[in-house]
């Protein structure tokens, strides 16, 4: 094939994309003509039964439908599918099928012509042949969400990491995308910290860190209050404030409720308090790479709650029951969401509805995602339940909670530390960041490399840290999983560093033959995918755009990570496998194509989940 070869895929959709067009056109002909009924609302979910093949013997994509709708055709399901396969226009995109495989699997193999245009179309194109999606939407995404006054801990890295990751692949796909940390600030924690600050604090120990301090009112006084024995019992000084305070934690709370009051005293002390925390959190999310458009915490919508309270009695959806102020939505019998205590004060719930309302008056959205654990399931379909019958049924936002699992330690219990307390954040940072240290400093000495000690200790932090944020976002969300380091700074396996090490050895490609990459895409594939290992890894990369849309369709990054280490390997078997320099002529021009291709997706795949790649590994 030659160099010349037209690139008319560009600007047009995925292989699977078209293939589903053409699936849904072949079903509504066969509608038409009388062989089985199909209303138009069903067409979507039986087009989306396109998918890959699960061996690429089979082919590349199969259609299975034919089986589901047999037994209402009166036909059996391989007959139908002769009957579908007969009204299918394939145009010059796929080889037509042969006869269908078991009881009625379509499938079906792109055409050698067709890939090598979309490998082109790829190798030439910014975004790899990607095109945006067709119908943009405007996409808030509410996660990570930490109380300030507390440190963060291993429980906020799973909302952090996966609202961020699905940030930037929503913002990739074409989407307006809206990111808020709704933080945690005007709650019973800085009730906690203020009595501890009236009762306890060391003010030289503020003056040299006052995240520290604050850090350390806040875990003495949670004990105080909270006056369990068995914690009492392993601390003295906890143990004697509470004696001396029995009613420590209904002072708290007189604290907290002061605060919203706007008492003068503790407001100047929540001001005071609230740049250091801040700027605690702030230190740790740039470790992460994560940045928000916007952290509009609780005490944004603090004004606003009295109101909401007051909407949602005026519009008979709330009403008191033993002093407190409730939505009743299941009936007497069901546990109602309660948006004011009997004692006047606001919940949660309040200010989330609160919340809701303001980001669709200001923002408009389509959607809103809220990236939270599942324990609160509940919690959120209360909430939009509620904001529905307020909200006249929200117009045509769509409220979402993206729930996801725990982080279990090895004894699959919540993962915690020996003593028994919860991980902090940092904690966990700093040794996955050491352990990947000594991984890089002895590939250094193994390979004579001669790095400096900046440099591994560089390299380190994006592969410590790439190596946690990998690990969880590798997991489906929505079960647990145990955390591991050994597991997660392996140089084999769905890890991070196996994939930056892939992306280190095609770029050891690129310097070593000192290849022009721009040359490279220029010519792109020169000649035909003679080989099968060069078929798979084009057939593997034309395909990120899929997944992507399937990370959108369920929002599951980790639908992301198993296309990455599917490339990875596919990468890999062609690597070894076949010579890429040593290659001459069209051959050369086509595996240099598909490595610079390999190499950018696994980059760009990485960097949609928020992990840096090092420039060496």
């Amino acid at each position: 094939m030659a160099a010349a070869v037209e690139d008319d895929t560009a600007g047009k959709p995925s292989f699977r994309t078209a293939l589903r067009g053409m699936f849904r056109r072949a079903l509504e002909r066969l509608s038409a003509d009388g062989l089985v009924t199909i209303a138009p609302e069903e067409l979507p979910a039986l087009v989306e039964q396109v998918r890959e093949t699960a061996d690429p013997k089979h082919g590349d994509y199969s259609g299975t439908m034919a089986m589901g709708l047999a037994k209402r055709a009166g036909k059996k399901p391989r007959d139908l599918a002769i009957e579908i396969i007969r009204r299918l226009d394939l145009a010059d995109l796929f080889d037509a099928p042969s006869e269908p495989v078991g009881p009625g699997f379509i499938n079906l193999r792109v055409r050698d012509e067709a890939l090598v245009r979309a490998v082109n179309t790829a190798v030439r194109d910014p975004r790899m042949g990607i095109a945006p999606v067709a119908e943009p939407e405007t996409i808030v995404l509410d996660y990570s969400s930490p109380n300030v006054a507390k440190p963060m801990h291993v429980g906020h890295i799973r909302s952090t990491v996966i609202g961020d990751a699905l940030a930037k692949i929503l913002r990739f796909r074409g989407h307006t995308t809206i990111t808020d940390n709704h933080l945690g600030d005007w709650g019973t924690q800085f009730g906690m910290i203020l009595w501890g600050w009236k009762h306890c604090r060391d003010d030289d120990a503020f003056a040299a860190d006052p995240t520290a301090e604050l850090g350390r009112l806040y875990r003495l006084v949670r004990k105080v209050a909270d006056a369990k024995p068995e914690e009492l019992a392993l601390d003295p000084k906890a143990a004697t404030l509470a004696a001396e305070h029995p009613e420590a934690g209904r002072e708290v709370l007189a604290e907290t409720a002061k605060l919203h009051e706007g008492d003068p005293q503790n407001r100047a002390l929540w001001e005071r308090f609230m740049p250091v925390c801040r700027a605690e959190i702030e230190r740790i999310y740039a470790r992460l790479n994560v940045s928000f458009d916007h952290t509009l915490g609780e005490s944004f919508y603090q004004p606003m709650l009295a109101g909401v309270v007051d909407d949602l009695l005026a519009t008979g959806i709330a009403r008191e029951s033993r002093g407190a102020i409730g939505v009743f939505l299941g009936g007497e019998e069901a546990p109602p969401l309660l948006i004011r205590k009997a004692d006047g004060a606001f919940l949660y719930a309040t200010t989330d509805l609160a919340t809701i309302r303001w980001r669709i008056e200001h923002w408009r959205p389509d959607r809103v995602l809220y990236v939270v654990d599942h324990r609160q399931s509940q919690h959120f379909e209360q909430v939009f339940a509620t904001a529905r019958r307020w909200q006249g049924d929200l117009g045509p936002v769509e409220l979402v909670h993206v729930a996801f699992g725990t982080v279990l330690g090895d004894d699959g219990k919540p993962f915690k530390t020996r003593a028994g307390d919860t991980v902090g954040l940092e904690a966990l940072l700093d040794e996955g960041v050491s352990r990947a240290l000594g991984v890089v400093t002895a590939a250094d000495v193994e390979r004579g490399t001669g790095m400096s000690s900046e440099q591994r200790q560089r390299i380190a932090e994006g592969v410590g840290i790439g190596a946690i944020k990998y690990a969880d976002l590798s997991q489906n969300r929505t079960t647990d999983y145990v955390f591991s380091f050994d597991k997660m700074l392996q140089l084999t396996g769905n890890t991070a560093a196996y994939m930056q090490y892939a992306v280190a050895r095609v770029e050891g490609i690129f310097a070593k033959g000192g290849i022009d990459r721009g040359q490279v895409r220029h010519e792109a594939a020169s000649g035909p995918l003679t080989d099968p290992r060069e078929r798979a890894l084009a057939i593997a990369l034309v395909r990120f755009g899929e997944a992507l849309e399937d990370v959108e369709a369920d929002y599951r990054p980790n639908l992301l990570t198993s296309y990455l280490f599917g490339v990875a390997g596919a990468y890999s078997t062609f690597y070894d496998a076949l010579p890429v320099l040593r290659a001459e002529g069209a051959e050369r021009a086509t595996r240099l194509a598909l490595c610079d291709l390999t190499g950018r997706s696994l980059r760009t795949g990485l960097e949609l989940l928020g992990i840096p790649v090092p420039e060496r590994m």
